[in-house]
């Protein structure tokens, strides 16, 4: 049931920027102001999250604006103690906008007596009163089917689209876009298409988690402009890794297009002194200011995109619209003018 008045946001303390410019981009659009509501999440000196909302929100439609990002158990909780306080509220209803979603590499057994917490969060959500979830690539589309309550998947690939289209104007025909492994094959070729360039992918041997034997690229990259593609840059290992075996190859030059920049612990400094021209990522992730003084590392905005999928939501309309270029377009106005 469709709030009477506005969509009613709140937000954690795990990216209050992102929060603060979804805000901003609604108000624009709707011509009233659309705040963050007014609210304290804090910690008690043990380190248990306090939650209290200061506004009525009887009868609204609310949505907690929380990417489960680094520290991840905090800004877990704290998404599902806000869910709580707002449930035990008489909200109307609660969706969880989750631009990063945590947990979500561990979406299967690939070992015995291992466990799939992507499931058991998806669990842990649905069971603290969420009855909607707005992320971004997912790391496995399958997770969407570990929830009983709608999700809705954006994808960063019409906005990186967009962003390419405009920083290698006159130079497509140049452009290769490479995956880093076989299991994002899908999300670069998606990409590739998009912007009408070859695809090549790297396909890694590894002998232990974290270290990588070997590498070998699938394609051809001699005098091209190699753009990696993937969801998650960690520690940057393997994305340095594989822009030096594309520069060894022939490649003219590496740029990496990333949706999510984890970017832990030696990420940045080997991301500054890699071989890589540019990293693109989103602000999904509260960028630390590590990662903002980077001279390569260039952050693109996911507002827009969160804004209308949210004014969607809350107006009954699609979502699915916003998966093309042609729509984002305007809703990222004036960023990429040709």
């Amino acid at each position: 049931m469709r709030s009477m008045t506005e969509p009613k946001l709140i937000s954690g303390n795990a990216n209050p920027t992102l929060a603060k410019s979804i805000a901003r981009r609604m108000s624009m659009h709707r011509g009233v102001n659309v705040g963050l509501l007014d609210a304290r999440v804090e910690r008690f000196n043990d380190g248990e999250i306090f939650v209290e909302v200061y506004e009525n929100v009887r009868g609204e439609d609310m949505f907690i604006i929380q990417p489960t990002s680094n520290p991840a158990n905090d800004n877990l909780m704290e998404l599902l103690i806000i869910c709580d306080a707002l449930r035990r509220s008489s909200a109307a209803r609660i969706t969880a906008v989750i631009p990063y979603f945590g947990y979500a590499r561990q979406d299967r057994r690939t070992k015995a007596r291992t466990p799939i917490t992507a499931k058991l969060v998806a669990n842990m959500l649905t069971e603290a009163g969420i009855e909607r979830v707005l992320t971004m690539d997912l790391h496995a589309a399958q997770i969407q089917g570990f929830f009983d309550i709608p999700v809705d998947n954006l994808y960063a690939s019409p906005v990186f689209a967009l962003d390419i289209l405009h920083a290698f104007k006159g130079r497509l025909d140049e452009v290769t876009i490479v995956s880093p492994d076989v299991g994002g094959v899908a999300r670069a070729r998606e990409l590739a298409q998009r912007i009408g360039c070859p695809l090549s992918i790297v396909d890694k041997r590894r002998d232990k988690p974290g270290e990588i034997a070997e590498m070998t690229i699938i394609g051809e990259v001699k005098d091209q402009i190699c753009i990696i593609v993937d969801d998650i840059c960690d520690t940057a290992g393997t994305l340095c890794k594989a822009a030096e075996s594309l520069l060894e190859q022939g490649a003219k030059e590496v740029h990496a297009y990333i949706t999510h920049g984890v970017l832990s612990g030696p990420a940045v400094e080997r991301v500054t002194g890699s071989v890589m021209k540019t990293l693109v990522i989103t602000d999904s992730i509260e960028p630390t200011d590590a990662v903002r003084k980077a001279p390569n590392i260039r952050i693109v905005p996911t507002a827009p995109m969160f804004a209308q999928a949210i004014m969607n939501i809350w107006n009954g309309t699609s979502v699915s619209s916003l998966f093309d270029t042609e729509t984002l377009g305007p809703i990222y106005e004036g960023m990429y003018s040709q």
